[in-house]
């Protein structure tokens, strides 16, 4: 840990000593941006209007928010220096959404030096090989939850590490953070449920890539994607009423953090799990251009602490997507569909070794939840994919995933028609057999879909007003089954970009 603020340290002294132009120029080319939204539904807030949306969404029928912010890029106005320094900051005033009204979306500075990057604050990231419009989401790093506040340090693109092997690529970050809802979720659960005050968290990925599409058509990409909730105080752990400990934020637990290891006082005396809630997942990408299109073939796989890690167990749970990119037409530009089957989870035998009993078999995962930690979500929002239906949903005064054992089939097509329109159009169907602790009598069915289409008008003018950098969508979407219930909504969302100061 010193040795990682000793860098951090090193980096900030030699920004002020060899970059002090990247302090200067961070005035300049500085962006706004405005954004109004407004939902109404019938019963709650459908899926496809709530979910992906980096945390700025609510399950209420009527809801509605408005924001501004203030960003600079320096990948798009500094790329001629090696030092540059990005930044945003963005708030917004929300009503009936299930957290404060007031809430800090982002608020972040990245220093660059080359390719490397040092991230300090909350940031929405996209997703890695998955299209971000189109896609249900990625397991482990999605788009669905507000971003966490953390320091990390990146290669935020791919980088080659031998000038003469230019097929060769990698790209990557490591970094700790904090989780600031546990007010939230002190006030929004039932007494006696259990979480964890102010835990911490720590992610890290690596990526490679084998391939060069300028040479050759063919390219291949594989990483990995792991994160762990560690430290904090342990409140009504596993709902036991008054069952409270202290984690800690020790060392020991940030390095074990790292590699998975340690474990919870709830795992008892005889055997022990990796401690916090560790999780993460394998991706894989191939894919092959041709003059004008592209198609391209993924699969996500998740696990739980290290029982999916590697191939012990199989690997039968994951997201299966295609890609098509069409040569260049006004109808359809891309079209996505994917599969993700989540019903094994390591099996439905649970066992821990002890003393007396040597064996290991580690089932019954139980996706995106956990004893002692909340889960794999943020605010009441799942941080990977959103089809592990948010218990907000539920409004009952828990947060556990109900149903993470499912199936499902997903369909997404966008295209622009014109420069100022663009489109798209998503369909999912799921089949969801509940927990294995506690599994649904019949199977829950879910169906839901998105129709929207965004205007962004060029060069218009009505009367004295200039229309540019302003952008107005529309988007009508329906759910039906048991799951989440039938609902129908529309949603209108208004958005003013433009320079601040250049």
């Amino acid at each position: 840990m010193r040795k990682l603020l000793s860098f951090i340290s090193i980096c900030f002294l030699s920004v002020n000593i060899y970059g002090q132009d990247a302090w200067w120029r961070m005035r300049e080319n500085v962006t706004y941006e405005l954004e109004g939204q407004f939902t109404g539904a019938i019963h709650a807030n459908p899926f496809w209007l709530q979910a992906n949306k980096h945390g700025m969404s609510s399950t209420k029928n009527i809801n509605g928010f408005v924001s501004a912010g203030i960003f600079r890029d320096a990948e798009k106005v500094d790329s001629g220096y090696n030092w540059s320094i990005s930044y945003g900051l963005q708030a917004a005033i929300a009503g009936n959404y299930s957290f404060f009204p007031i809430k800090l979306r982002q608020a972040y500075m990245d220093i660059n030096y080359k390719t490397m990057r040092i991230s300090i604050g909350s940031k929405e990231r996209p997703m890695e090989m998955k299209n971000n419009r189109l896609s249900t989401g990625s397991q482990t790093f999605g788009i669905n939850a507000r971003p966490i506040f953390q320091a990390r340090i990146e290669l935020p693109h791919y980088w080659q590490p031998f000038r003469n092997l230019n097929w060769l690529a990698i790209k990557g970050h490591f970094g700790y953070g904090i989780m600031v809802d546990t007010w939230w979720q002190k006030n929004y659960l039932d007494n006696g449920k259990h979480y964890v005050s102010w835990p911490l968290y720590h992610s890290k990925a690596g990526y490679l890539r084998i391939g060069n599409e300028e040479r050759f058509p063919l390219v291949f990409e594989g990483g990995l994607e792991w994160a762990t909730t560690f430290g904090g105080k342990a409140h009504n752990v596993s709902d036991i009423p008054g069952y409270n400990y202290s984690i800690g934020y020790g060392p020991k637990q940030w390095l074990r953090a790292i590699y998975g290891g340690g474990s919870d006082k709830s795992d008892g005396n005889g055997y022990s799990n990796a401690a916090g809630n560790t999780l993460g997942s394998w991706l894989f990408s191939l894919s092959y251009k041709g003059k004008g299109w592209k198609v391209r073939g993924y699969y996500d796989h998740f696990f739980e602490d290290q029982s999916q890690l590697f191939l012990e167990y199989g690997w039968k749970d994951g997201l299966y997507g295609f890609e098509f990119t069409l040569p260049k037409n006004r109808f359809v530009k891309s079209i996505v569909y994917e599969y993700i089957y989540t019903k094994d989870q390591s099996g439905p035998v649970y066992h821990d070794h002890t003393a007396e009993i040597p064996d290991q078999i580690s089932g019954i995962d139980n996706y995106y939840n956990h004893s002692s930690y909340q889960g794999w979500q943020y605010w009441g929002q799942p941080i990977g994919n959103p089809l592990y239906y948010t218990a907000l949903y539920n409004d009952d005064g828990t947060l556990a995933i109900k149903g993470n054992r499912f199936t499902g089939h997903h369909i997404g097509i966008e295209g622009e028609p014109t420069k100022e329109i663009d489109y798209r159009v998503l369909y999912t169907h799921t089949k969801n057999y509940g927990r294995y602790d506690a599994p649904y009598t019949d199977p829950k069915y879910n169906n839901s879909l998105l129709c929207e289409i965004n205007y962004k008008p060029e060069h218009l003018k009505i009367g004295k007003f200039n229309l540019d950098g302003w952008s107005a969508g529309i988007g009508i979407a329906y759910d039906h089954g048991k799951q989440i219930g039938n609902n129908t909504g529309v949603q209108i969302t208004v958005k003013k970009t433009g320079w601040l100061y250049r």
